[in-house]
C-alpha cells in the first residue's frame, strides 16, 4: 500500500514532481484544505504525511488522535503553524527546510533598507502622479554608516556579508556566536544588546519570536538609540513594539522603518505604522523569491521522500534519531541537564565562549553525549531561529564558535550524581550544580560559589545580597503585598555576614514593581528571574 502524501499549501512545481517520481508515494495536492480546519482533521485521517507552508495550521485540535499521520514537513523554516508538543506525543515526526529562504530574505532585508535610504516608494508614487518632486525625496547613503544586527543566524550573517559590500561597519548581537567567529565575518560583536542600540544608523533584526524576545525594541530601547535612526524587520511580527515605534517615529526621534512582518497578518486597519510616510511595508515577502520557493519545495520534498523511502531524518525539530528505552533511562538526567542550560541562559551574562559539563557518580556510566546535547538545548532553545534539540545542539553550539567539554568521574563525592556547569563567557564564569532526588525532582545544589537545596521548577527568583539581619523577611512582605506567594527559599553563604545567594521559588510571576522594590534595596547586590518548566515536564522535542 502506497503512502500518501497531502500537500495543502502552493507548492512550487519541482518540489512536486519529485514527490510524484518517488515510488511508493501517491500525492494528493488540495490547497482548498487550508482554511478549512474539520475538512483538514477529516483528510488528515486517511494521510501518513504532509507537506504544508505557513497557510496551513497544524493546530494541536487538528492533529488530535491522529493515529496515522506519520510525519509533518514544513517548507521553510518556522514552524509556529504547527503545534509540535502534540505531534511530539503521538509521535509524528515534525521537519523543516532551514535553508531554503536565507538569500532571499537576506536580499530582501538589503532591499528595504536601501528603499528606505532613498525614498523609492513615495518618489515613485509621486513621479507616476504626475509630479517632478526631486527636491522633496533626498535620501541618506548606506556607505560609512554603522548596521546593528540581532541575531547571527543564517540570515543575520547572509545579511552581514551583503551589508559589507556597501561599505557598511557592521556590529551584531549573538549571545551564541563568539566574539572571535563574528570576528571572521567581519563582524564586531557587541554585548551587551543594550550596548548596541546607541551606536547605530541602522538596526535590523533576525532573531526569533520568543517570550523573550517579544517587543525587543520597545520605549525603553527607542530612547537608548541614536537620533535618525532607522529600523528593519523582515524575521518575525511582535519583535517590535508597533505603537512605541510609531510614536518615536512621529516625534522624530526615528527617521523611519521598514517591515516586512506584524502581528497579526494581515495587520488590521487601524496598525499605528502602515499609514506612517516614513514606513516602508511590504506584505511577509521575505521568502517570496522564485528560488526560494523552489528551493524550500524541493528540500521539503526530499525530507519526505527520505523519510519514507530509506528511514531518514534530517532536520527534525522534535524527535531525535534516538532508542526511546535509552530516551527512558536517561529521562531524568536529560531533564536535569535542560533545566540547568535553561538557568544560565536567563543568567545576566555575557557572549558565550564556553561550557564544560562535569559528571561525578552514576551519571558518569551513562551515555553523557546526550545528557551535554540536553544542557546545550536547554541554553539555546529560546535563543535561536532553528528549533533545538538533541540531534542538533551541539552542531548549533559548534557553528557559533562554542566549544562544549565533557569531564567523567565515577567516584562519588556528597552525592551519588552530580551535574556540574560550567559557562565561561567574555565577562565571567557561571557556575551551578545539580543533582536528582528519588524518581521525579531534580535539585539545584550549587550556583557561583554557594551551596543550596533548591527545587529546579516553575519562577525562581535568584538574588545575590550582603548576609543582613530582616533582608528574608523584606523579600517575603514585599512579594506578599504583591499576591505573590512563595514556594520554598533556599539560602547559600560562605561564612556570616558575608554575600549570600538567595533562590526563592514563586507560585506566580511576579509584577514588575515588586522585583523593582526588591532590586532597590540597598542590600541587594542582583537579581535574576528564572522561569523553568513545572516538576514533572519533560522537553517538548523529547517526546517521552
Amino acid at each position: 500500500m502506497p503512502h500518501r502524501v497531502l500537500v495543502t499549501d502552493k507548492l512550487a512545481e519541482e518540489g512536486l514532481a519529485l514527490l510524484r517520481a518517488e515510488p511508493g508515494l501517491e500525492v494528493v495536492v488540495n490547497t482548498k484544505l487550508a482554511p478549512d480546519p474539520a475538512a483538514l482533521r477529516s483528510a488528515l485521517a486517511e494521510a501518513d504525511g504532509i507537506v504544508i507552508r505557513s497557510g496551513t495550521q497544524l493546530t494541536a485540535d487538528v492533529l488530535r488522535d491522529q493515529a496515522r499521520l506519520k510525519v509533518i514537513v514544513r517548507a521553510g523554516v518556522g514552524v509556529d503553524n504547527i503545534a509540535v508538543p502534540a505531534a511530539t506525543r503521538q509521535g509524528i515526526v515534525v521537519m523543516n527546510t532551514p535553508g531554503g529562504n536565507t538569500v532571499a530574505t537576506a536580499e530582501h532585508t538589503m532591499a528595504m533598507m536601501l528603499a528606505l535610504s532613498r525614498n523609492i516608494a513615495p518618489a515613485n508614487d509621486s513621479l507616476k502622479a504626475g509630479r517632478w518632486d526631486r527636491n522633496k525625496f533626498t535620501g541618506t547613503q548606506l556607505g560609512g554608516k554603522t548596521l546593528g544586527i540581532v541575531g547571527l543566524g543564517r540570515v543575520g550573517l547572509a545579511v552581514a556579508k551583503r551589508a559589507q559590500g556597501f561599505d557598511l561597519r557592521v556590529i551584531g548581537f549573538d549571545p551564541f556566536l563568539s566574539a572571535e567567529r563574528a570576528a571572521e565575518h567581519g563582524i564586531e560583536s557587541v554585548s551587551p544588546l543594550d550596548a548596541l542600540w546607541e551606536r547605530c544608523d541602522y538596526i535590523t533584526l533576525h532573531t526569533p519570536l520568543s517570550a523573550e524576545t517579544r517587543n525587543l525594541i520597545g520605549p525603553r530601547e527607542l530612547e537608548r538609540m541614536r537620533p535618525g535612526v532607522r529600523i528593519i524587520n523582515c524575521a518575525r511580527g511582535g519583535l517590535i513594539d508597533e505603537a512605541a515605534l510609531a510614536e518615536a517615529i512621529a516625534l522624530g526621534k526615528v527617521a523611519g522603518a521598514a517591515v516586512d512582518v506584524f502581528e497579526p497578518e494581515p495587520p488590521p486597519a487601524n496598525n499605528p505604522l502602515v499609514k506612517l510616510p516614513q514606513v516602508l511595508v511590504t506584505p511577509h515577502l521575505g521568502a517570496s523569491t522564485e528560488e526560494a520557493q523552489i528551493s524550500v519545495a524541493v528540500e521539503a520534498a526530499r525530507l519526505l521522500a527520505d523519510y519514507f523511502q530509506r528511514g531518514q531524518v534530517r532536520f527534525s525539530v522534535n524527535m531525535p534519531t534516538l532508542d526511546r528505552t535509552e530516551l527512558e533511562d536517561l529521562r531524568l538526567y536529560i531533564d536535569l541537564a535542560r533545566r540547568l542550560g535553561m538557568l544560565h541562559a536567563q543568567m545576566d551574562r555575557g557572549t558565550v565562549k564556553s561550557a564544560t559539563l562535569r559528571y561525578r557518580g552514576e551519571v558518569a556510566n551513562k551515555n553523557t553525549r546526550l545528557i551535554t546535547a540536553s544542557f546545550a538545548a536547554g541554553w539555546m532553545e529560546t535563543a535561536l531561529e532553528e528549533q533545538v534539540n538533541l540531534v542538533n545542539a551541539e552542531i548549533l553550539a559548534k557553528e557559533r564558535g562554542i566549544t562544549l567539554t565533557e569531564e567523567k568521574t565515577t567516584h562519588t563525592g556528597d552525592f551519588s550524581t552530580m551535574i556540574r556547569t560550567e559557562v565561561v563567557t567574555d565577562s565571567k564564569t557561571y557556575l551551578a550544580s545539580g543533582t536528582l532526588f528519588g524518581k521525579q525532582y531534580v535539585r539545584l545544589v550549587r550556583l557561583g560559589p554557594f551551596r543550596l537545596d533548591a527545587h529546579l521548577d516553575g519562577n525562581l527568583l535568584v538574588f545575590t545580597h550582603r548576609d543582613k539581619p530582616g533582608l528574608i523577611g523584606f523579600i517575603g512582605t514585599t512579594f506578599g503585598r504583591h499576591q505573590v506567594n512563595i514556594a520554598q527559599m533556599n539560602v547559600g553563604r560562605e561564612e556570616p555576614g558575608s554575600v549570600a545567594i538567595g533562590v526563592v521559588n514563586l507560585d506566580s510571576v511576579p509584577p514588575d514593581e515588586a522585583l523593582e522594590e526588591v532590586r532597590h534595596h540597598p542590600d541587594i547586590l542582583s537579581v535574576n528571574l528564572i522561569k523553568l518548566p513545572e516538576v514533572g515536564a519533560s522537553p517538548p522535542w523529547l517526546g517521552l
